[in-house]
């Protein structure tokens, strides 16, 4: 089997493009959040703010990072996004589950 890379791409990981959000749990709820533009947290992955550099994508996470620090949230984290309409969209098995909600369990009528 022969590999073909693409020369045209930069293979500096520092010029790579980033376009990342940050999710946590909420420890009032448990539910999975979003951080916002304004340093607020929500349930909607539409309402994240998304970055697309590393530099910003660090500072977001700081932000969300001292805001776990303040006990609102728990395990802040970057993960990637893609764009369609304006809206994020997840990137990955685990983020796409993360925004659909529970997939065991969703019978047991708790609300």
């Amino acid at each position: 089997m022969t590999i073909i890379r693409d020369k045209t791409k930069s293979q500096n990981s520092n010029s790579q493009k980033f376009t990342q959000a940050v999710t946590a749990k909420g420890l009032t709820d448990g539910y999975v959040v979003y951080l916002t533009d304004r340093d607020s947290w929500s349930e909607r992955i539409a309402d994240c703010q998304i970055v697309d550099d590393r530099s910003a994508a660090d500072d977001l996470l700081q932000r969300a990072t001292d805001q776990a620090a303040d006990d609102l949230v728990v395990g802040p984290y970057l993960f990637k996004v893609a764009t369609e309409g304006g809206r994020a969209i997840p990137i990955g098995q685990r983020e796409i589950l993360r925004t659909t909600g529970p997939s065991v369990g969703t019978d047991l009528n708790l609300a």
